[in-house]
């Protein structure tokens, strides 16, 4: 049986301002192609289908799109609902898509009631987890404590029970496998992901899946493996530039008969790489090393002294794809180093010269030579107009 695992699709989710509906659908057009190529038997995806509860049209035609080409490429597709979607939305016709071969999971009742995928010699369960929000499902799972781990760690155990009266009923061998939409502790975050609770109360032991053949996690966007059989795919697209580094892959997941689960990792490489570039904006105008970056989304952290003018405008002239402009001046000590507070008490005797010192403090530059004349004839045009009272 071989599966692949997905997740942290975000159908419909910008990058600083950016559509990237057109990455998104060669995503998908890349999963299809995985289904095709490697004769998948079913595509997980273990949650935030969507980016946002109510999804734009278009987005929701590209994954309608896209879920009846992966049944038309002979994969079962298995959906469980993550932080980011609706629930409600997101399982509505899920009864008849089920003869269909999509499998939408993104209800509490829905934690012991797997699809069961069989082949020549075994059965397997597939239990789709649907974002399990503690203050919201804790009751019906009978867990007074609060957090998530109370929670995941219930709903497990009616999987478990579950799964242990099928493979009894089955008089076959049955393989076990998870999705879930948690933290898993030892995971590693990027800036993308919204978190799932204040500080690190989200954060569940990957040791509770453990009793499982294989556990497709979502919500963290880096492909990482707490535990062997306990992974994450991560997203198919970079979401934020903390992910300039991540190798975004999709995992085909094969299920032998008596054997552990192998996992095999499908690269992924986005469709427009991320560059995180730091500098003067002189060294970075000009230095042909940077070649390969002028055709990739960039971030740029400015090292300049003093703030330069246009920089996001000068930037996009060899980086017509620049997204994100930081400035992390690299002073001397001195002047420089001294409190605004401080500039201003010594050099409270001169005006022109507190004036000059808010406009630098307030534009993070220094006056030109033509603003410093300016101000400085204002403000004495000012004082002469107040002595003369």
């Amino acid at each position: 049986m071989r599966l692949l695992h997905t997740s942290d699709w975000h159908l419909g989710r910008t990058f600083h301002g950016s559509s990237l509906l057109a990455e998104q659908e060669l995503a998908m057009d890349r999963v299809v192609q995985a289904v095709k190529e490697h004769g998948v038997d079913a595509v997980l995806i273990a949650g935030d289908v969507y980016d946002r509860a109510l999804p734009a049209v278009d987005v929701v035609r590209l994954f309608d799109r896209t879920l009846a080409r992966l049944v038309e490429a002979g994969a079962q597709v298995i959906v469980s609902s993550g932080n980011h979607d609706s629930a409600v939305r997101l399982g509505f016709g899920g009864a008849l898509m089920e003869s269909a071969g999509v499998h939408l999971r993104t209800r509490l009742e829905d934690v012991e009631r797997p699809v069961v995928l069989r082949e020549e010699g075994q059965e397997v369960l597939v239990y789709a987890l649907p974002y399990l929000e503690p203050r919201l499902v804790g009751g019906a799972l009978g867990v007074e404590e609060g957090g998530h781990t109370p929670v995941l760690r219930a709903a497990l155990e009616r999987v478990g029970a579950d799964a242990a009266a099928r493979a009894e009923r089955a008089g076959l061998p049955v393989r076990t496998v998870v999705m879930a939409h948690v933290f898993a502790a030892g995971g590693e975050a990027s800036e993308s992901e919204r978190p799932l609770a204040v500080g690190e109360l989200d954060r569940v032991p990957a040791t509770l899946f453990e009793p499982f053949d294989y556990a497709a996690l979502g919500h963290l966007h880096g492909a990482q493996a707490p535990l062997p059989h306990v992974r994450y795919s991560g997203s198919p697209l970079p979401y934020s530039f903390s992910e300039a580094s991540q190798s975004k892959v999709g995992l085909l997941v094969d299920l032998a008969a008596g054997a552990p689960a192998e996992v095999t990792a499908l690269p992924w490489p986005p469709p427009r790489p991320l560059a995180r570039l730091r500098g003067t904006l002189e060294f970075l105008l000009t230095d042909p090393g940077l070649e390969d970056a002028e055709a990739a989304w960039c971030q740029f952290t400015l090292t300049d002294p003093e703030r330069p003018e246009r920089p996001m405008e000068r930037l996009r002239a060899r980086f017509p794809h620049a997204l994100v402009l930081r400035w992390e001046p690299e002073r001397e000590r001195g002047d420089a180093a001294l409190g605004y507070r401080d500039r201003v008490r010594r050099d409270a005797a001169d005006p022109a010269l507190v004036a000059r010192g808010f406009v630098d403090h307030v534009r993070q530059r220094a006056l030109n030579p033509e603003e410093d004349e300016l101000l400085t004839s204002l403000v004495h045009a000012a004082q002469l107009e107040e002595n003369a009272k």
